[in-house]
């Protein structure tokens, strides 16, 4: 927030050049994936990174909501980091909700008493002064401590022991003093507020619709100084937000010691996972034992397929649990476009190969058709119907311009009926798809510098690797951050479920000749 004569620019973060995934990928820097990495061959780590072992207890109520504001600390913590374009906005209740109408019935009451009170004769000022005063501490609120002089004037003139004597004696210029308001407003705000300080100036209302306005502005202004106060922070808060989340974590742990359950059920199934795995390669004679970092690389590509209401989610990903099913959303449909235009190359072939225009055309009709996958409602089958009568069309616009006979009803059907059947999950082209990604982002997952090779998709995604590459960068970054922040309780999990898993001959240190725990 701008004090006294001095001004933002900006009261909004509109820096659209660095994603929250760059700024997870900045704050998780190499010496925390180091320390990260260590904590899994290490049996030293320190206290506060380890999760508490104490048995379970009864929880008091106390400490159920000292937990409680521990998370809503923490989500708003990380919220702040990640996300440059973070911002807190007044809080506007839904339109037809009880709570608003109630609450617009008491604020009407209140301006009407008030108005009733300047309209009595003699006037009646105490629910004026009353608000004279909350607007002052509003306004000395903006102040830092050493903007002396603007605080003395502020104080001075909205001195309330010197208005009720004016009062008293009917001196009192309450428009004078809603004009000064203004004025002290207009030196304050940010300058995305200018025009509504202008619209106060020149408002002609009488001074109960302009005090309503005044107070609308000043929850505004407070607004603005919350996200001032954040953009300023939000530096400091990057550097220390890896050790300030993990102890905020053991925080929680230590009031709620079940806290990891969904945690160690996550890790569990990728550990058995790859037990699994372990016995077939027995059958062949083989010794092999699953690593840590392995184990917790299957685990985090699991979060690309995590369905919530099967497994709940675990407790460490809880403060990324929206960009993590935006992730899921963006995946699904990227897929499901890449399998639609496989199937529309595949089954006509030459007359439409290596038309770039065509090809984009296809993707971004296919792309929006699909924009809703996201949605739990959303009928692909339905949707895939219109998908393949936009695509036909399309193509029968293509053909005729370029000479070329159009579909026959036959293979337009034989296509509508190809792309509908990728609704199905035993599908052919659709098991391939999910394949080759899932081959994709378990290279990038386990590579110590994925960035590189964001890029070399694998065969047969050649339509969606632009796409791919974006959202493969967002969630890596998620992942490193995730493993940066949490990753000494993964250790912690791990040692204690390989150790009860695997044969006393086998100790987890081994895993470090695997190289997948290089990464």
């Amino acid at each position: 927030m701008p004090l006294n004569d001095e001004r933002p620019s900006s009261t909004s973060s509109s820096d659209d050049g660095e994603s929250s995934s760059e700024r997870c990928d900045s704050t998780a820097s190499a010496s925390d994936m180091d320390c990260s990495r260590e904590s899994f061959t290490s049996e030293g780590s320190s206290k506060h990174c380890t999760p508490s072992s104490s048995p379970p207890k009864t929880l008091t109520l106390d400490e159920v909501m000292g937990s409680a504001r521990d998370l809503s600390n923490l989500s708003l913590f990380h919220e702040i980091v990640v996300n440059r374009n973070f911002q807190l906005e007044p809080h506007r209740l839904p339109e037809d909700s009880l709570l608003k109408r109630v609450r617009d019935n008491v604020h009407k009451a209140f301006w009407d008493v008030l108005e009733s009170e300047l309209n009595d004769d003699p006037p009646e000022y105490q629910q004026a002064i009353r608000l004279l005063q909350e607007i002052r501490e509003i306004l000395l609120s903006f102040l830092n401590p050493g903007a002396n002089r603007m605080r003395t004037q502020i104080t001075e003139v909205l001195d309330m022991e010197l208005i009720r004597q004016q009062v008293d004696n009917d001196a009192v210029d309450i428009a004078g003093l809603a004009s000064y308001v203004i004025t002290v407003m207009g030196k304050l705000c940010a300058p995305v507020r200018d025009e509504e300080i202008k619209k106060l100036r020149e408002s002609t209302d009488n001074i109960v619709a302009l005090f309503r306005e005044i107070f609308r502005v000043l929850d505004l202004m407070k607004a603005d100084m919350v996200n001032f106060t954040i953009d300023n922070m939000r530096p400091v808060m990057q550097k220390q937000s890896i050790e300030y989340e993990r102890a905020k974590f053991q925080s929680i742990l230590d009031k709620t010691p079940g806290a990891l359950d969904n945690t160690t059920a996550w890790i569990k199934m990728s550990l058995e996972e790859l037990l699994t795995q372990e016995t077939s390669e027995r059958s062949k004679g083989q010794k092999w034992v699953p690593g840590p970092f392995q184990v917790l690389n299957v685990a985090f590509l699991h979060m690309l397929s995590w369905d919530s209401s099967k497994h709940p989610l675990p407790e460490t990903w809880m403060t990324d649990e929206m960009r993590l099913r935006e992730v899921q959303g963006q995946l699904r449909q990227y897929q499901a476009v890449n399998e639609v235009l496989l199937i529309v190359y595949s089954t006509i072939g030459g007359p439409i190969q290596g038309l770039s225009p065509l090809s984009e055309r296809l993707k971004r009709m296919t792309s929006v058709l699909l924009d809703d996958m996201h949605n739990p409602n959303f009928n692909l089958e339905e949707a895939l119907v219109g998908v393949s009568a936009q695509i036909c069309n399309e193509l029968n616009k293509s053909l005729a311009e370029r000479n070329y006979p159009t579909l026959t009803p036959e293979l337009q059907a034989t296509l509508t009926g190809q792309i509908c059947s990728i609704a199905q999950k035993d599908n052919p082209i659709r098991t391939l798809v999910e394949d080759r990604v899932r081959q994709y982002f378990t290279v990038l997952i386990c590579d110590p510098k994925p960035q590189a090779r964001l890029e070399q998709t694998p065969a047969g995604l050649a339509a969606i690797r632009t796409e791919l590459a974006s959202l493969a960068a967002k969630f890596i970054s998620l992942v490193h951050y995730n493993k940066a922040v949490y990753g000494p309780f993964y250790a912690d999990i791990i040692r204690k479920l390989m150790f009860n898993s695997s044969p006393p001959a086998s100790p987890p240190q081994d895993s470090a000749q695997d190289p997948v725990t290089s990464n």
